[in-house]
């Protein structure tokens, strides 16, 4: 829960200066061509992510409003039907 509220909550105690060497070693690793690439690829890869949970995000509550469908017989054999098939002969039997 304070996870989502607080997703870079592990950057709070960098100050300015251990931010600027995290990117200055990241720009002599992979180079300045390279950062913007990697930016893209970051970008999409996170667009990419939201766009599918926000799909199973919406079948879910999809699935939620539809009403579920009855037929009738919730059994694969038909075994609630003959159930209910009995029950209604023995109230219809004349009591003597």
């Amino acid at each position: 829960m304070i996870a989502d509220l607080f997703p870079f909550a592990f950057l709070q105690n960098l100050n300015g200066w251990e931010i600027f060497l995290i990117f200055f070693a990241i720009l002599l690793l992979f180079g300045a061509k390279r950062l913007p690439e990697l930016a893209r690829g970051v970008g999409k890869s996170v667009r990419e992510f939201r766009k599918a949970a926000t799909e199973v995000e919406d079948n879910f509550r999809d699935a939620m409003d539809t009403p579920p469908t009855n037929t009738g017989n919730t059994t694969p054999s038909g075994q609630e039907n003959q159930a209910n098939t009995s029950k209604e002969a023995e109230t219809a039997k004349p009591s003597a």
